[in-house]
């Protein structure tokens, strides 16, 4: 199964409180899911698919150590996404803190905060090129 998106820009939920893109803080007791994506794909632009990230963020917030990687990571994996995921629609960079997120023609991610040319340029899609989606809504008002 292909868990990525291709030519693909998922907008901002339409109920984003952020007016422009936030790096998302980290909790008392360490890093937060929505902190983990923001430094994954923030430090390597087109650097990850949706699938390589989900998996990456899924090890590093259950802080599994090198070893056990190198001896179950597999098993881990395959565990991983033996149970439906939640796309990139729903994670908290569009949702809550003002982050678009592009995926190019490789299927590889880079985040895009709303303020920017580049956001505005990719949700209008001048040329033609991209599917663009909205990031899913936190209320169902």
């Amino acid at each position: 199964m292909d868990w990525n998106y291709y030519n693909t820009f998922i907008t901002v939920s339409p109920d984003c409180p952020a007016e422009f893109g936030t790096v998302p803080p980290d909790k008392k007791d360490g890093r937060t899911k929505p902190g983990l994506e923001y430094e994954l794909a923030a430090g390597h632009p087109y650097g990850y698919t949706q699938e390589e990230m989900l998996y990456e963020v899924h090890v590093r917030h259950k802080g599994y150590s090198p070893e056990v990687l190198a001896e179950k990571g597999e098993e881990i994996r395959a565990e991983f996404f033996s149970k439906p995921k939640a796309c990139f629609r729903a994670s908290m960079l569009p949702k809550k803190y003002g982050w678009g997120v592009h995926f190019n023609e490789e299927g590889k991610m880079a985040l895009v905060p709303m303020e920017s040319e580049a956001y505005h340029r990719f949700a209008s899609n001048e040329e033609g090129k991209l599917k663009v989606v909205p990031g899913m809504r936190s209320s169902k008002k």
